[in-house]
């Protein structure tokens, strides 16, 4: 199983709370549409820095090669431009969890 973090920030011209709003309204409904997608996880960040991520996204997928089909079918392909619509910043990132406690 492989994962992905994601940070989100926000638009220039959007609220920290209009964020949230898009995020866990309209964008977790596509997001948890994602072929493969096993689990999901959206964190967001109570007080967030200037220009910092308002929002920090974990996937989980079998494989790299199931995120990338993920992203490349057609419900992939609205999350993108849905959040490419709504974020002034995205980074991805794909790690490798160790579990230090629980």
């Amino acid at each position: 199983m492989m994962k992905a973090v994601i940070l989100l920030t926000r638009r220039e011209d959007m609220t920290h709370e209009e964020f949230v709003s898009w995020w866990l309204g309209q964008h977790r409904a596509l997001a948890s549409r994602l072929p493969g997608l096993r689990r999901a996880v959206f964190n967001v960040v109570d007080s967030p820095e200037p220009g910092g991520a308002d929002g920090i996204s974990e996937l989980w997928f079998d494989s790299r090669e199931e995120f990338d089909a993920a992203y490349a079918s057609e419900i992939g392909q609205e999350v993108v431009a849905d959040s490419m619509a709504n974020v002034s910043g995205r980074v991805r990132m794909f790690v490798d969890e160790h579990v230090i406690a629980g």
